[in-house]
């Protein structure tokens, strides 16, 4: 039996370890798809990778660390100190790879494809810090204190014109408005790889369903599939009629069961099907289970 500091300890390792992956991953993005091919996508990597193109004489690394450390100043005092240094850890360790990894040769000369293989990379590397809670800074961290500042604009609004304009200005400086283009491909596909690298592939479907034949529904669904349900009492506000409302969670693959299961029974339900982030639980990821 591990004891609780043994199993901090391991955790910390595993985390530090995945920073480092990430970092790898997020560098291969930057210095052997993005920047060869004058890409720029938004961000500070984003942003030295604009400057590098004016003096390639700067490593787009340095630039990054230099650029993130007057960010991390100020979100200093509205995340701590704490935070800022497990930033600083991180943005350096990102900087070295990144610079390290310029030394080789770019994988691809296309830009299509560099937009599509980086916004992989740089998609892995984003769900990597998220999921083992690191940051690296940049216009996230800029974004909150700009929100925090005006008081009026949300968190991602600031961070939207933030990369925003540095879209803008990459497309005026590499005189190419095609990097626009190029820059929302690697936008949308490493949103999406961050968001399978946070919930994985097997996304859940939560289902109300609104019936006046609970029981003999829920015991149907309980005999054909693992999942469990849960009623409630409801009342249709317009009929003031009393109705059993099931409450139950399942995965993607399960969905057209559940549905043909309770268009047996009652032709005349109501679902309401809602995506589900993250399920924890039987049947699904274990409770203990951290990451």
């Amino acid at each position: 039996m591990l004891t609780e500091k043994t199993k901090k300890t391991i955790d910390a390792v595993k985390g530090y370890f995945f920073m480092v992956l990430a970092s790898v991953s997020y560098g291969i993005s930057t210095a052997l798809f993005l920047a060869p091919n004058s890409i720029v996508a938004g961000g500070v990597s984003g942003l030295s990778v604009m400057i590098n193109l004016l003096n390639q004489k700067i490593p787009i690394g340095m630039i990054s660390i230099a650029i993130n450390i007057p960010i991390l100043l100020l979100g200093l005092k509205l995340s701590g100190w704490k935070f800022i240094l497990k930033c600083l850890l991180t943005i350096t360790t990102l900087g070295i790879c990144t610079d390290l990894l310029d030394l080789l040769p770019a994988l691809t000369s296309d830009p299509i494809l560099s937009s599509l293989y980086g916004g992989i990379c740089q998609g892995i590397g984003i769900g990597l810090f998220v999921r083992y809670e690191f940051s690296s800074g940049g216009t996230e961290l800029l974004g909150r204190v700009l929100s925090r500042a005006t008081k009026v604009l949300k968190i991602p609004v600031c961070v939207g014109i933030l990369d925003g304009i540095i879209v803008v200005l990459g497309a005026i400086v590499t005189k190419n408005p095609d990097n626009m283009l190029y820059a929302l491909i690697v936008i949308f596909v490493s949103t999406k790889v961050s968001e399978v690298v946070l919930v994985g592939l097997e996304k859940s479907k939560l289902c109300f369903i609104i019936t006046d034949k609970g029981a003999q529904i829920s015991q149907t669904l309980l005999e054909k599939s693992p999942r469990g349900v849960t009623m409630i009492e409801g009342q249709g506000m317009y009929t003031h009629k009393n109705h059993d409302v099931l409450l139950t969670c399942v995965k993607n693959r399960q969905l057209t069961q559940l549905k043909q299961i309770v268009k047996s029974i009652d032709e005349h339900a109501f679902i309401i099907i809602n995506d589900s982030v993250e399920v924890r639980g039987q049947g699904f990821r274990s409770l203990d289970e951290d990451q």
